[in-house]
């Protein structure tokens, strides 16, 4: 199975029109401070992966937001993330990445299909609430990545397709439900997560 490749989140870039103050916004402030302290928090991240033989972090900003980077960001880091609102076009490369159409990805996260196919073809971006639920959806993808990083095995995985291949699949500890049918909200998200972790020894025999 062939390697999945990156996908990235980026953060809504801020345009400065002539004429206009150079002082940035709350936001963009916010967010440079952030970048300013992500050097140090990487390293402290990837001496923890280390330790706990999942390997180096990625510190760069572009993958910082993919997949991984989001697994290993910090709250503050993904808080920043989630309020500059994601574009709505890394849906469709979420879904390609995971082996699922557009439809069944906006029905997981409970994303109204009308609205996302308007924001998707105007460049827009998600609202918060909506972008929370992609963030979470990215992050459980990262989870999948060191979790077999973590095994040793991890040549020719693709964590995109094992997720949304997993996600169908009824299962008895989640009371015959589909882990997919969680998804559609934080708790949802985290149960699953927290489900993942903790079956992670037989998760991929």
């Amino acid at each position: 199975m062939d390697k999945q490749s990156a996908v990235t989140v980026k953060p809504k870039k801020v345009s400065l029109r002539s004429g206009t103050s150079t002082k940035p916004t709350k936001a963009s402030a916010g967010i440079a401070v952030t970048m300013a302290k992500k050097s140090v928090a990487c390293r402290e991240r990837a001496k923890a992966a280390r330790q706990s033989g999942v390997g180096k972090t990625p510190c760069t900003r572009s993958n910082a937001l993919t997949a991984s980077g989001l697994y290993y960001a910090t709250e503050l880091e993904r808080v920043m993330i989630i309020r500059q609102g994601v574009p709505a076009s890394i849906l469709v490369q979420i879904g390609r990445a995971m082996g699922i159409s557009n439809e069944l990805l906006f029905s997981t996260l409970a994303l109204p299909r009308s609205t996302m196919v308007r924001k998707i073809q105007n460049h827009e971006a998600l609202s918060a609430e909506q972008s929370e639920r992609v963030v979470g959806l990215e992050r459980l993808v990262g989870q999948v990545e060191a979790m077999v990083k973590q095994s040793g095995n991890a040549e020719g995985f693709d964590a995109g397709r094992w997720v949304g291949d997993w996600l169908q699949r009824p299962l008895p500890a989640l009371g015959g439900k589909k882990p997919a049918e969680f998804m559609d909200t934080m708790e949802g998200q985290n149960l699953v997560a927290r489900f993942l972790a903790q079956s992670q020894s037989g998760a991929y025999a």
